[in-house]
């Protein structure tokens, strides 16, 4: 019942920092018709925009916070792979439970001073210095998504890295996936041996 339990909380935190991570990077063409029409702007009509650098400076930081916890959990941001790859993948779980709790810690301690600058935005009307002066209260509404979704992501992986350590099995079912990889990966038809 508690296996369970972890493993449906996992699925569900997988599905949501997936839908966030993915409304992130609709936000792409967006980001790159803003640039575009910037520059068509200036240098073939000769009037430069206001909003625009602005537009794409902001959907920038969108795309990159908002994708963070998705690169979290397809595993892609650096490591330092000399030492990680050498160990067993017990002390792998150890290794990825102390930095997971540091990333919560990190996380947690920026996800306080967002919510502090967006309530100063709102009662002081922060904006954005330059010509257009958009306000700033919505880059802090992202960061606490982001900030989030990137600690909900951290137990996720919190929880599922706990139970390998104590039943060596994935939580979530897919090391038989994974053994099928490999061995496809490693499997040498007969006579091919020398080749």
């Amino acid at each position: 019942m508690f296996k369970m339990a972890m493993k449906g909380y996992c699925l569900g935190i997988n599905r949501l920092v997936y839908l966030i991570g993915f409304s992130a990077s609709v936000l792409m063409p967006l980001l790159a018709l803003a640039v575009g029409f910037e520059v068509f702007s200036r240098y073939v009509l000769g009037s430069p925009t206001i909003w625009a650098y602005d537009v794409s400076l902001f959907l920038f930081g969108y795309i990159a916070a908002l994708g963070g916890a998705l690169a979290q959990q397809k595993k892609a941001h650096i490591n330092v792979d000399v030492f990680y790859l050498s160990v067993s993948a017990r002390f792998k779980s150890l290794f990825n439970l102390f930095s997971y709790s540091l990333a919560i810690f990190f996380l947690a301690v920026v996800l306080m001073m967002s919510f502090g600058k967006f309530e100063e935005a709102i009662e002081f009307n922060y904006r954005r210095q330059s010509e257009w002066a958009p306000t700033m209260a919505h880059f802090w509404v992202m960061m606490m998504v982001a900030c989030g979704a990137f600690i909900l992501q951290y137990t996720s992986d919190l929880l599922q890295d706990l139970y390998f350590l104590f039943t060596e099995r994935d939580l979530l079912g897919q090391e038989e996936e994974h053994c099928d990889e490999q061995a496809k990966s490693t499997y040498t038809p007969a006579g091919m041996e020398d080749v």
